[in-house]
């Protein structure tokens, strides 16, 4: 089943058992995923569904950061808890050993030397790591440490 099918089938669901956070989460999802159906003319396939729900799970960290910043905390839990949905539709977050492992590799292939290299090991290690639930700020941050540019 794809993940627009499961997201309408969560609605149902939601609706259902009368869960209205989970509705709203599930209800701003389908809205993005229509959205960029339309954009993009067609149906989504699946690696484009999660990277919506990536951007989406992206912008309600930022905005428990700022929310929580701001003392608003009622505002940051409901955020939380959108992450939560959110998350269920992304795959397990990578093993930092795979993470380690290919910006080693990126860092091999490219034969980056220095600092200066890091947009090219950046792009093959994000490369390798295609697929997996991996935050591009953490893998930013390895590479930064592994050419010396901490």
């Amino acid at each position: 089943m794809s993940i627009v099918d499961d997201v309408n089938a969560a609605i149902a669901d939601a609706m259902r058992k009368h869960d209205p956070a989970r509705l709203s989460a599930l209800r701003m999802l389908k809205a993005a995923l229509m959205n960029r159906d339309v954009e993009k003319g067609r149906a989504l396939d699946d690696t484009e569904a999660r990277q919506v729900v990536t951007a989406l799970v992206k912008q309600r960290k930022d905005s428990v950061e700022q929310f929580t910043k701001g003392g608003r905390q009622d505002l940051a839990d409901k955020e939380a808890a959108e992450i939560a949905v959110l998350e269920a539709y992304l795959p397990p977050p990578a093993d930092p050993a795979a993470v380690e492992r290919a910006i080693a590799e990126a860092i091999a292939e490219t034969g980056a030397a220095s600092p200066k290299d890091f947009g090219r090991v950046m792009k093959a290690a994000m490369a390798k790591l295609t697929g997996q639930n991996v935050e591009g700020k953490a893998v930013n941050e390895l590479v930064r440490l592994k050419l010396g540019g901490g």
